[in-house]
C-alpha cells in the first residue's frame, strides 16, 4: 500500500507559517471566532445558571417535552428545560444559518446519509457510556479540570484517531 503525500505532510516537515497554511488553507480567523463564541456562550450559561453546558443534557431535557420516560423527566430537567430548548434551537439554527448563508445550501457533506445515521447512533451510545458528550466534557469539563472529563476527552481523541487511520488504510471514502 502506498501513502500519497499531501501538501500538509510537506508543510509539517518544514514547520512555521507553511504548517498554518497547510492546516488552515482558508485562514484561522473563522476557527478563532467560533472558539470565542463557544467559550463566551458556555461561560455565560455557567455564570447565569451554574450549569455546565453540554449538548447531550440539553437534548435530553428538550425531549422531556414529548416523552414520559423518567430519565428524561428529572426535576432538574423540568425546571430548566425552557432555556435549554432555546439553547438546543440555537445549535440547530446556527448550523442552518451557516449552511444557508456561508455554504449556499442546506447540505454540506459528501458523506452518505446511512453513514451519518450509523455514526449518530454510535455517538449517542458513546454519549451514554461516557456520561456526557464531547462538548460538555471537552469544553466545560476540561476547562474546569475535571479528571473524568480529561480521561473522556483523551478516550474520544484516541478512538477518533485510530478510527480515522483504520478507515483511511481501508480506503473508505464518503
Amino acid at each position: 500500500m502506498t501513502h500519497e503525500r499531501r501538501p500538509a505532510d510537506d508543510a509539517v516537515g518544514r514547520g512555521g507559517p507553511a504548517v498554518m497554511e497547510a492546516l488552515f488553507p482558508n485562514g484561522i480567523a473563522r476557527y478563532l471566532v467560533g472558539g470565542l463564541f463557544i467559550g463566551a456562550g458556555v461561560a455565560f450559561i455557567y455564570l447565569a445558571t451554574g450549569i455546565k453546558a453540554g449538548a447531550s443534557t440539553f437534548l435530553e431535557s428538550t425531549l422531556s417535552y414529548v416523552s414520559n420516560l423518567g430519565r428524561l423527566n428529572q426535576t432538574d430537567y423540568l425546571e430548566s428545560r425552557d432555556w435549554r430548548l432555546v439553547f438546543t434551537l440555537g445549535i440547530v439554527g446556527g448550523a442552518a444559518v451557516y449552511a444557508l448563508f456561508v455554504r449556499g445550501g442546506t447540505w454540506t457533506t459528501d458523506v452518505q446519509p446511512w453513514r451519518l445515521f450509523v455514526g449518530g447512533i454510535l455517538v449517542g451510545v458513546g454519549t451514554r457510556l461516557g456520561k456526557g458528550c464531547t462538548s460538555g466534557h471537552g469544553v466545560c469539563g476540561v476547562g474546569s479540570v475535571s479528571r473524568t472529563s480529561i480521561v473522556n476527552v483523551a478516550t474520544f481523541m484516541l478512538v477518533a484517531i485510530v478510527t480515522a487511520q483504520v478507515v483511511q488504510a481501508l480506503g473508505v471514502m464518503p
